[in-house]
């Protein structure tokens, strides 16, 4: 229970993390906080691995310094890293004034992505939702949810990845993007893809696998297939919607996902997790 509360305390903060970097890069410098939330996210709040790592300490024992970098994203230089960002930065700019589709006139808030400069994994989705729109941030609903849960087990944290759609703004009623709005935002997707230099990405949903790709195949023929877009690496899979609706009710469908996931994990060179 004590892992379970832990793991959805670290998702809530990764996410409280990327929305304040949004905010950075739409140019905010500040932002008004309640002193009480202050203090309480200024405690020291221990995650699965320091609960265990503290279990079998002695006392007066130091703690052993974290890793300067994180062994899912690949190494690079804070000056390569700081470029990154504000190549990115540039790309959410021009997104957020764009009226190439129809989508732009009925948003209420682009979503250009978040996550990792340059990340070794990552995720593209089909489009945002309604709380994707509201909070101009990719994959917070409860599909969003369910992801950062399958992040979280493949040893990773949503900081770490990059996630993204294929189109920028949500389509009304939350309905698959048509091709030529698909058509109208690739080339912002195709530019990220450029800046961040992901080893791997991951398709989630046909819609996803189709606007990257231009396949017509569907997804449960394709996923779990290695393809390839731009010389990355490109793994189809279930959407986390997917599981949660139409194929919430086939467990064997949960599996293949994983199956997928540790497929990419291989593809990077990290083990997945112990069960």
């Amino acid at each position: 229970m004590t892992n379970q509360r832990t793991s959805k305390l670290a998702g809530a903060l990764g996410q409280l993390a990327e929305h304040l970097q949004w905010l950075r890069d739409e140019g905010v410098a500040a932002v008004a906080a309640d002193p009480k939330l202050v203090q309480a996210l200024g405690r020291r709040v221990p995650t699965a691995g320091h609960a265990a790592a503290g279990a079998g300490r002695k006392a007066g024992d130091q703690p052993r310094a974290r890793a300067a970098a994180s062994p899912a994203a690949p190494a690079a230089d804070a000056p390569e890293l700081e470029a990154a960002r504000a190549a990115l930065a540039d790309v959410a700019k021009r997104v957020a004034v764009c009226r190439q589709c129809p989508l732009g006139r009925a948003r209420s808030r682009t979503v250009p992505g978040q996550g990792h400069p340059h990340p070794a994994i990552m995720f593209v989705g089909e489009g945002p939702g309604e709380e994707e729109d509201r909070q101009g941030l990719a994959f917070v609903g409860a599909a969003g949810q369910l992801l950062s849960r399958q992040i979280l087990r493949m040893g990773l944290t949503r900081a770490e990845v990059f996630i993204g759609n294929i189109v920028k703004c949500r389509p009304p009623g939350n309905r698959p993007p048509l091709p030529d709005e698909m058509a109208a935002c690739l080339p912002y997707l195709r530019e990220q893809i450029a800046i961040l230099k992901p080893k791997v990405i991951v398709c989630l949903g046909g819609t996803a696998v189709k606007g990257l790709l231009g396949v017509t195949t569907g997804i449960t023929r394709l996923r779990g297939q290695w393809h390839s877009c731009a010389g990355v690496d490109v793994m189809p899979t279930y959407h986390p919607s997917y599981l949660l609706r139409g194929g919430g009710e086939d467990k064997a469908r949960w599996w293949e996902v994983w199956n997928d996931l540790v497929a990419v994990l291989a593809r990077i060179g990290r083990p997945p997790p112990p069960r």
